[in-house]
């Protein structure tokens, strides 16, 4: 039987589309396209969430390697929290959740330096049992050491645990650990998928 469900958050609670927030906000294509391939698309990304290098160190190192300004680069990181907002229609499933006994947990890959903004800036925060972002552990999904963190400072049992992501790769990370899985590549699908999942398991 199901009684935990962990959620990652890109996508799944928490809307990040840098390229559709910028082509929405009129920006020079030009500026759009080394905004995603030099910033969010960058190694120095990857390492910010997996908590290995500093924010102004990634500036730092982004600026030796691209036509950007340094000053460009930190407005871009600046938007971060601008490009992210929670999805209402993922979000609103969470209380409900609770009411019918399940404990929720987050898992994500998340930079350290702006978590507590955007913890602060939803309230759904507040239905989480507990949660872990990359950033604070040094490992990051896919990688199975992450799953086992949670799994470990939770006392989850992991065939308990089903565990929701937009990226299959970290869904199959997952079950290698003993967990379930659910892949979530369009996030409108969320409830029907979760629902689905659940009656299967009864």
């Amino acid at each position: 039987m199901i009684r935990n469900i962990i959620f990652d958050l890109g996508n799944v609670l928490i809307s990040f589309k840098p390229e559709e927030f910028l082509k929405s906000g009129n920006y020079p294509e030009e500026f759009t396209e080394r905004a995603l391939n030099d910033v969010f698309h960058s190694k120095e990304w990857l390492q910010l969430d997996n908590g290995d290098i500093s924010l102004s160190d990634a500036i730092r190192s982004i600026s030796l390697k691209s036509s950007l300004s340094s000053e460009e680069i930190t407005g871009i990181f600046n938007l971060r929290t601008r490009v992210m907002f929670s999805l209402d229609h993922n979000v609103k499933i969470l209380p409900e959740l609770k009411k019918r006994g399940f404990s929720l947990y987050y898992l994500s890959n998340f930079p350290s330096d702006i978590f507590p903004d955007i913890k602060n800036a939803n309230s759904f925060f507040e239905y989480f049992d507990g949660g872990i972002i990359s950033a604070d552990v040094r490992f990051s999904k896919p990688q199975k050491r992450i799953y086992e963190i949670l799994i470990e400072k939770y006392s989850l049992l992991p065939e308990e645990s089903v565990f929701i992501d937009d990226i299959k790769i970290n869904v199959e990370a997952a079950l290698l650990t003993g967990m379930y899985g659910i892949h979530l590549p369009n996030s409108y699908d969320l409830n029907t998928q979760l629902e689905n999942f659940l009656l299967q398991e009864l």
